[in-house]
């Protein structure tokens, strides 16, 4: 599944707006997601976590214009894949909407 959004910032504030929004999805999230793990190689984040039992795995590339979000969902979140990209979508526009 591959996401991109645009980020109408500069990279760095785009990269440290994503950090921020790990933290309070790690907080906010920490009982239904277990086995995160994520490190950042330049401007890609790798990631790998569990979800309800269910390993997801990806990459998000900050660019100068937009966050590239390229995960791998489990065969048996397939059925999902629309539901989980419209609230990526809308967590992310609503992240790095225009001011």
């Amino acid at each position: 599944m591959k996401v991109n959004i645009p980020h109408h910032t500069t990279r760095n504030k785009a990269r440290k707006k994503v950090d921020r929004l790990l933290v309070e999805l790690t907080d906010s999230m920490g009982s239904i997601i277990s086995d995160l793990d994520q490190y950042w190689e330049d401007d890609v984040l790798v990631f790998s976590f569990r979800a309800k039992g269910l390993k997801a795995r990806g990459t998000l590339e900050v660019t100068e214009d937009e966050i590239i979000l390229d995960g791998k969902l489990p065969l048996m979140a397939m059925p999902f894949e629309s539901r989980i990209r419209s609230a990526i979508e809308r967590e992310a526009h609503s992240l790095f909407k225009m001011a």
